[in-house]
């Protein structure tokens, strides 16, 4: 067992974006991944907690890009867990080229899911060894306070901290390609919906230099749901609401810098 777990990999044509990079989305989905693999090579992970209907499920994330990857080029992903208790584990992760210089980092926060009930059961039951938590030190900051974004028609007082959408709502309806393997909606869904609001032209000149994520609850098969989305230069804050309720689903925001 190891404080530290990290693959490398190589990004071929196949996986890249439009610019020729290794794109957000792909970037969630390997975190994703070698988190996964981390916990599985300590035994805490999925495969050890199947009998029991539960499962881990990121609740918080927040990455820093300096630099992505570009097609050809090989990469590497660590990670390793900050911190440990009842409710929730925190694990970190770096990005680096292939000569081993850091271009991206990762915070996250984790939960364990009961997949009959749907609520979170904590983490007490897991052995856990403490000396399994790593010092090594993550440079960027967490996922802040819930950016919450109000439709453009909003005439009340705006929250603190809140924004008025800037775009018209994006309706979807979630479907089978959208969820996972505990059937709800796959978070790297939810990253290729939130950067499909941007156009090409847009994309073509900054990158998302960081991206904020916070889920409030599942995303169900069939639920329609309404994107809103406020920017304020190079940055947009994002909230996805049931179209019904308007219950919010996931708070997100990125801020973008331009290409040099």
């Amino acid at each position: 067992m190891t404080k530290e777990f990290s693959q490398e990999f190589y990004l071929s044509a196949g996986e890249v974006n439009a610019e020729g990079e290794m794109s957000l989305s792909l970037l969630v989905s390997k975190i994703i991944d070698i988190a996964t693999a981390h916990a599985n090579s300590l035994g805490i992970g999925n495969p050890a907690m199947e009998s029991l209907g539960r499962g881990w499920v990121l609740s918080r994330i927040a990455i820093e890009v300096s630099r992505y990857p570009k097609v050809n080029e090989n990469y590497k992903l660590t990670t390793w867990i900050e911190s440990w208790n009842r409710h929730f584990s925190s694990r970190n992760f770096m990005l680096s080229d292939a000569c081993g210089n850091p271009v991206g980092y990762g915070r996250s926060i984790w939960m364990i899911l009961d997949t009959n009930t749907r609520e979170s059961v904590g983490l007490s039951h897991l052995n856990f060894d403490p000396e399994l938590i790593s010092d090594r030190e993550c440079p960027i900051q967490g996922a802040g306070k819930h950016c919450i974004v109000l439709p453009q028609d909003f005439d009340g007082e705006i929250p603190r901290g809140g924004h008025v959408a800037t775009h018209e709502p994006y309706e979807y309806m979630f479907k089978y390609g959208d969820l996972d393997f505990y059937r709800h909606v796959n978070t790297v869904r939810y990253v290729t919906m939130i950067l499909n609001q941007f156009g090409l032209a847009e994309m073509d000149s900054t990158i998302v230099s960081r991206l904020e994520m916070s889920f409030m609850r599942e995303g169900r098969y069939g639920e329609v749901i309404n994107l809103l989305r406020s920017d304020d230069d190079l940055h947009s804050a994002f909230s996805i609401q049931d179209a019904e309720e308007s219950t919010p689903l996931l708070f997100a925001q990125t801020l973008r810098k331009p290409r040099v």
